[in-house]
């Protein structure tokens, strides 16, 4: 099992890996999108400007299809910021993987290892290391410094969480009544705005990223026999991170669409 360091702030735990992998993260699509929108042209599009506009037009397509044209206009950088950022998050976990294997474990460092929001969650996870510490068997403690960022749950839920608070404000601006009838009124609806949306959102697309890191890890330890299938699953984790990609994207453009389509 590998563990991540940790510190808390202000009551708050943060998890290090993950703040740096969301760093990394948006940095690469930060400069992605900066080395494929150089010199671009109003006239005929080549190379690198065709498939910038092929994302554009992609992102259009999806929130195309659950409202009107001009109104889907307005969301496609909303759209497109979520699609790289997504699936550049899901690849990075593929693509490297850096731990550090420790037998022994300072008290500092211990420190770091079970920062917790309670004093039963942090003794929880020292019982773990310490198993994991005289385990003769084992590789000692395993700590992640390089991961997908979308295999962390909190990422995955602020994700979620900035969408459906996101798409609540314009169906508020659009119509404070309208949206307290939709959301307030029918308890399918309220049930489905309380729970269902922010639970299964998020939980899809971390579930699935961290799943398939835990495989390629496994696999990776398994050593020659593992080879072809760890180069079989990588392929299909490339794929997953895909479709999660577009899953993630295509929901959110439907949340969006059900707070400010003429009939809500």
């Amino acid at each position: 099992m590998h563990q991540s360091l940790r510190f808390q702030w202000n009551g708050l735990v943060f998890d290090i890996s993950a703040i740096i992998m969301m760093i990394v993260t948006s940095l690469v699509v930060v400069l992605l999108l900066v080395a494929l929108t150089r010199n671009l042209t109003a006239g005929v599009p080549k190379g690198k400007q065709n498939l910038v506009e092929w994302f554009a037009d992609f992102v259009q397509g999806i929130a195309g299809g659950f409202m009107k044209p001009k109104v889907a206009a307005g969301f496609i950088t909303l759209g497109l910021t979520l699609l790289l950022y997504i699936f550049v998050g899901n690849q990075l976990g593929l693509v490297l993987n850096i731990n550090t294997s420790h037998h022994e474990v300072s008290e500092s460092l211990m420190d770091k290892l079970t920062t917790a929001t309670s004093p039963e969650a942090a003794e929880a996870k020292r019982q773990v290391i310490e198993e994991e510490l005289h385990n003769p068997e084992g590789h000692g403690v395993v700590v992640s410094w390089w991961k997908s960022p979308t295999a962390t749950p909190s990422v995955t839920f602020a994700l979620a969480i900035a969408v459906l608070l996101y798409s609540h404000y314009l169906g508020i601006r659009k119509s404070f009544g309208g949206w307290a009838k939709h959301t307030f009124l029918n308890p399918i609806h309220l049930l489905e705005e309380i729970v269902i949306k922010p639970l299964t959102l998020p939980l899809r697309l971390f579930g699935n990223i961290f799943a398939g890191e835990v495989l390629i890890a496994f696999l990776l330890g398994v050593g020659i026999f593992g080879t072809i299938p760890l180069l079989v699953w990588l392929g299909y984790s490339v794929f997953v991170g895909t479709i999660q990609t577009y899953i993630f994207v295509t929901l959110t453009m439907v949340y969006i669409s059900q707070q400010i389509n003429d009939q809500h």
